[in-house]
């Protein structure tokens, strides 16, 4: 039978009970938005009104208002009202849509949570990560001949980093040409015993990412091939709303580490929409006749929810940066001004350590006991202290630096 003590029951508890207590701020919430017609643009205003009902959802989550009174002898000069809301919305969907001559109402629904700017990150959440995105690749190739879609392994990337470039707070690389999986069927369930990707993390020391942002498309096929046939016929039927135009999108997000190579978050976007296309007007995953779609602006709207996904997962995540060089007091690292690094920052140390028997597993980190205080700042590297020179306390280069 197995023993625990008092502390490890204890623990085990308190985990448990953070857990259920960050699956409840979970909730299901609909939100309503309105938009004008404009010249007949149905798609366009359809847009418009599904933001307006995003904002509707944020604001009905967590709604922060502050007002500033500015007083002059006793005499109101000037009042500033300020509302923010720090969400994230996921799975969201359309579920009502309601014409009234050029006046649109659409109501979605989401599962809707603290967002990212709920983190309390400590000093580590002024800190720009530094994050790769490698390509996308299809899993059913053939699926991508409606609308010649066959670019959406390395579009879509770079979308979710544009997005994420927006959003702010990290350093964002493209690597949309570089694939991780060998087996993309059970990707990335399968990469090792221990559920790491050795090639990954050979891409994150090439690019200095402390995190890889990878995935795989699952889906992207019509519900119906038969109704996407070029004969008069097929094209009346469509015309005529008899065939079922729907087309489904589903990928496969993964977040991994780049310094141990585990997966830190991974999740399952899918959305459907009608796949509204006229011949030859979509010649690609970002083209133009592409973006006009149902389906399109679905998929836009998937992508930027990956983005809040990705800043999320990452946004209580320490900042960590490799050590470049040790010499008696002093310590280089990796990472400098671009970063948010600036002098008086202090980080912790950490060996990175490795087993004979095991030259190819990743290191594991220890705590040196010690910690570097940053004096110099440059734009790609820093340098700073520490109390006892590097060889009493074994750090030496590839070692980590961490800051909570």
């Amino acid at each position: 039978m197995m023993r625990c003590s008092t502390r490890s029951v204890a623990t085990w508890l308190m985990l448990l009970a953070l857990t259920f207590a960050a699956g409840a701020r979970a909730v299901v919430l609909e939100g309503v938005g309105h938009a004008n017609i404009h010249n007949g643009d149905l798609e366009a205003a359809r847009a418009e009104a599904r933001k307006a009902a995003m904002r509707d959802l944020s604001l009905q989550y967590e709604a922060r208002v502050s007002t500033r009174d500015t007083m002059e002898n006793g005499v109101l000069t000037e009042s500033r009202t300020h509302l923010a809301s720090a969400v994230n919305a996921r799975n969201v969907r359309i579920i009502d849509e309601y014409r009234n001559g050029n006046l649109l109402r659409v109501t979605v629904q989401g599962d809707v949570s603290a967002g990212a700017g709920q983190c309390a990150a400590g000093d580590a959440g002024r800190l720009r990560k530094r994050v790769a995105i490698t390509g996308f690749p299809l899993l059913y190739p053939d699926q991508a001949r409606v609308g010649r879609l066959d670019d959406a392994g390395e579009i879509l990337p770079q979308q979710l980093q544009r997005r994420l470039v927006e959003r702010g707070g990290f350093q964002v690389f493209a690597a949309t040409t570089s694939r991780l999986f060998g087996d993309l069927l059970n990707a990335p369930t399968v990469q090792a015993g221990d559920n790491r990707l050795s090639n990954m993390s050979q891409l994150a020391r090439e690019l200095d990412a402390q995190f890889v942002v990878t995935g795989v498309i699952r889906d992207l096929g019509v519900a119906d091939p038969s109704a996407w046939g070029t004969s008069v016929l097929d094209g009346l039927q469509r015309g005529l709303g008899t065939v079922d135009q729907s087309r489904r999108f589903a990928v496969d997000l993964v977040v991994f580490d780049g310094f141990s190579g585990a997966p830190v978050y991974q999740q399952r976007f899918e959305t459907a929409a009608e796949w509204n296309a006229g011949p030859g007007s979509s010649t690609g995953f970002g083209s133009a006749g592409f973006q006009k779609t149902a389906y399109g602006q679905s998929v836009q709207a998937l992508i930027g929810e990956m983005a809040g996904a990705v800043s999320e997962a990452l946004a209580c995540q320490p900042f960590m940066t490799r050590v470049a060089r040790v010499d008696g007091h002093g310590v280089t690292l990796e990472s400098g001004s671009t970063a948010g690094l600036r002098p008086g920052d202090e980080l912790k140390l950490y060996r990175s350590k490795r087993y004979l028997e095991a030259p190819e597993a990743t290191p594991e980190l220890h705590d040196a006991g010690v910690s570097v205080t940053i004096d110099r700042v440059q734009p790609r590297e820093s340098r700073g202290t520490m109390p006892q020179p590097g060889v009493m306390v074994n750090i030496q280069r590839d070692d980590i630096a961490i800051l909570w």
